[in-house]
């Protein structure tokens, strides 16, 4: 399998995410993949499987969309979008961040590295958090 194919296949999976699809992590990612985000660091596809089912508890509608894709080898790096609403909310929120991912020689996912600005594309927009991060943002600007 090319890796063109492979990516076109983790595209999918994204833009399909369901919590129902969340078991379909295994099909995708090698057993001892690692997954790392600014949140999480974890090695397994059990412990990665958890992480995805856990973002359907912690927000409400999440869902990825893919921007550009670079493949290379075995590997690719993707930018996407993430958008999602807070419990209890009718604003979607959106996260802009970007996936380094590595594939095994089977063409599952044994890397997969998330990169994202934490501060700027989630706590700004939370908000009793928000106002004091954009306010430390000024500060260290000035």
């Amino acid at each position: 399998m090319s890796t063109d194919t492979r990516v076109a296949a983790v595209q999918d999976f994204f833009a399909t995410l369901t919590r129902e699809s969340v078991g379909n992590v295994r099909n995708r990612y090698a057993a001892d993949a690692h997954f790392k985000d600014p949140f999480n660091d974890v090695r397994g596809v059990e412990h990665i499987e958890r992480i995805f089912a856990h973002m359907f508890d912690q927000v409400d509608e999440p869902r990825f969309a893919i921007v550009d894709t670079l493949v290379d080898a075995d590997q690719a790096f993707l930018t996407w979008l993430f958008h999602f609403r807070r419990h209890g909310s009718s604003a979607e929120l959106t996260i802009r961040g970007a996936t380094h991912l590595r594939f095994d020689a089977a063409g599952r996912i044994a890397m997969h590295r998330d990169y994202w600005d934490a501060a700027e594309e989630l706590y700004e927009k939370l908000p009793l958090l928000g106002g004091l991060m954009r306010f430390l943002r000024r500060r260290a600007a000035s």
